[in-house]
């Protein structure tokens, strides 16, 4: 059985799918545009050791849109992009992390799972490669379907604020 691992450089503004210490793909990604930051109600991309906690959009079509992580019903679409234009969305598959270090991003104001910081499609609209997000880690649709297929409920996920260490 591989043993899949996921790096995320917020300098890179990447994703780095590893499977047994071999790196199998890399994706572009849209993190905080507030940065680094673990505290809750700083819209911060939470750095340090994180795991998978919960896999969601299983069987959902590219494109189902999730609000508090339940799809509503609606297939994006781009001109929703105009008619909802504060809208953050959060597309197609959600991959919900949750820290590993207690006071770093585990537990109290800095818990990253009550965050509700994800790895989540976004419309192909929004550009990657670019920190834009409320602190999640921001992927196209396509990208975060054929990732989500490779990782399972506890995969180690790493967020480094530098450039990937791999």
């Amino acid at each position: 059985m591989t043993k899949a691992r996921i790096q995320i450089s917020l300098e890179d503004q990447r994703l780095y799918h590893l499977s047994d210490g071999e790196l199998i793909k890399v994706y572009p990604v849209s993190t905080a545009r507030n940065g680094p930051g673990e505290l809750n109600g700083s819209e911060c991309t939470p750095a340090g050791r994180h795991i998978v906690r919960a896999r969601i959009g299983d069987d959902q079509p590219a494109g189902t849109v999730f609000v508090a992580r339940r799809p509503t019903g609606e297939i994006f679409h781009s001109r929703m992009l105009h008619e909802f234009p504060e809208r953050d969305w959060i597309l197609t598959r959600i991959l919900w992390l949750s820290g590993t270090e207690v006071g770093v991003n585990r537990l109290g104001p800095v818990d990253t799972m009550r965050r509700y910081i994800y790895i989540h499609g976004t419309p192909d609209e929004i550009p990657m490669g670019v920190a834009a997000s409320h602190g999640c880690v921001r992927m196209r649709s396509d990208d975060i379907m054929e990732l989500y297929e490779h990782i399972p409920v506890g995969t180690e996920v790493t967020i480094v604020e530098g450039p990937a260490g791999l």
